[in-house]
């Protein structure tokens, strides 16, 4: 009764407006109902998980515009509205409901991957679990949200009908438009199938060290499209998502951190090895940097002028193996010149003098 009420005073305003007022009322309600529900909301959620808490408060923009957009159909349904009016205003509706939904799952989407991703942090030393979840999150995140706004943008478009009668005759033919649009979508198609394959089979992820294109660097971020490196001086290397499917690289991290690293020394023949190899073992032991895993000192070469003696000694990450061979370098090195001198790589010649042979042109000169 009070509704019917209610729109027999709307419809006999003067002047046409009851629309206009029954479109302000209906605002002014939904605003009062979602103050309503969000307290409500808050209370019954209060004492549940973070990501209940999270998505009440974080979608409250998007659940309060919900609201008015359904108090304005509701509104503006039992009047007669001119035809073009009218069109306008139920599509422009129904776009913005569908823009609701997406920007709702896709808040929804973030707050339950950044709840999951908090479990898992790169500060650890053994962080290869933390490295692959992390990975696969940001990964498939970027491309949910991808998809959400593709799905959005299609059911837009797919309410208007000149424009859903063009796609559905382009999507139907194979004509010379369809050859363009899809070599025009292909570097984004390739990148976005190559992010997905990475997320599955993760030859990299987010902290791994790697060598691309001979720069050695780690993995600071994934997107979309692309992979940032951070290389050793603070450059960054900008890789398309699909060379890391397409061309062959380096990961120095793929199933642990623990690396092997080798200093190459460059001795007389006369060198004491066994005392050169106690003395190598001296200083590993006494690095922080070894994880006491591998060692070793072997004699890998013998050359015209020079011996090759390689100490190997293993790390807990890539870094600190490079600063553990900086060490032993700087240590033998030092040693080798204070302790057995002899042992540095020399040029030995032999000069002998030969009575029958004729002096030069030049001697023959300087004594004249």
């Amino acid at each position: 009764m009070t509704l019917e009420f209610l729109r027999g005073w709307l419809t006999a305003l003067p002047g046409g407006s009851g629309p206009f007022v029954a479109a302000l009322l209906a605002v002014a309600v939904a605003l009062m109902a979602h103050w309503l529900w969000h307290r409500v909301a808050t209370r019954i959620v209060a004492g549940r998980d973070l990501f209940w808490r999270s998505l009440v408060q974080r979608t409250r923009r998007p659940v309060r515009l919900a609201f008015v957009t359904l108090a304005l159909f509701l509104a503006l349904a039992p009047f007669d509205l001119p035809d073009g009016l009218n069109v306008f205003v139920r599509r422009a509706l129904t776009v913005l409901t569908i823009v609701l939904i997406a920007w709702w799952l896709r808040m929804a989407f973030s707050i339950w991957m950044t709840i999951h991703l908090r479990q898992f942090s790169l500060d650890s030393e053994d962080n290869l679990n933390a490295r692959k979840h992390i990975t696969q999150g940001r990964i498939l995140q970027r491309i949910g949200n991808i998809l959400i706004y593709v799905g959005a943008l299609a059911a837009v478009l797919m309410t208007f009908e000149t424009v859903r009668h063009y796609g559905v005759s382009l999507l139907a033919s194979a004509g010379a438009a369809g050859i363009v649009v899809g070599f025009a979508l292909q570097p984004l198609l390739k990148n976005l199938i190559a992010g997905i394959q990475l997320a599955v089979t993760q030859p990299i992820r987010i902290d791994d060290a790697l060598i691309v294109e001979g720069e050695w660097g780690q993995v600071e971020e994934i997107t979309s499209t692309y992979v940032v490196i951070k290389i050793w001086d603070w450059r960054r290397l900008i890789v398309p998502l699909n060379y890391f499917i397409e061309q062959p690289f380096q990961n120095w991290t793929r199933e642990t951190a623990s690396l092997i690293g080798a200093v190459m020394l460059y001795v007389d023949h006369t060198a004491d090895v066994a005392r050169l190899r106690e003395k190598a073992r001296e200083v590993v032991e006494a690095s922080p940097r070894w994880d006491r895993n591998v060692f070793a000192v072997q004699v890998t070469d013998i050359r015209e002028t020079v011996m090759e003696v390689r100490v190997i000694a293993s790390g807990r990450n890539a870094g600190l193996v490079y600063d553990l061979r900086c060490d032993i370098r700087e240590a033998l090195v030092a040693w080798l010149q204070a302790e057995m001198p002899g042992a540095l790589p020399r040029t030995r010649a032999e000069v002998t003098s030969d009575p029958d042979r004729r002096p030069s042109a030049a001697a023959e000169v300087d004594e004249g």
